[in-house]
């Protein structure tokens, strides 16, 4: 057999940015429209993504950890927000 023309799947499954859109709002309940994913892809400050040709491509893995980076600590207050 051939191996050197074996093509492997990837480990994980990459979603397209509507996909990638639907993923945070599932799963982490935060509202992140495919423009403002497509408008962070431009500007920095998304999640990172891969590309494929023009489609930039999203894991899971990439999406969790930029989203737990956008949740704040607890807070007991209002008044305790620490202002940026």
């Amino acid at each position: 057999m051939d191996t050197e023309n074996v093509v492997t799947r990837p480990a994980t499954r990459f979603l397209r940015r509507a996909e990638a859109s639907e993923y945070i709002k599932s799963t982490w309940g935060i509202p992140c429209a495919v423009r403002t994913l497509a408008k962070l892809a431009v500007i920095g400050g998304g999640p990172l993504f891969h590309r494929s040709g023009r489609l930039p491509l999203y894991t899971q893995s990439d999406l969790d950890r930029w989203a737990a980076s956008k949740i704040s600590g607890k807070y007991a207050s209002t008044s305790a927000a620490v202002v940026a």
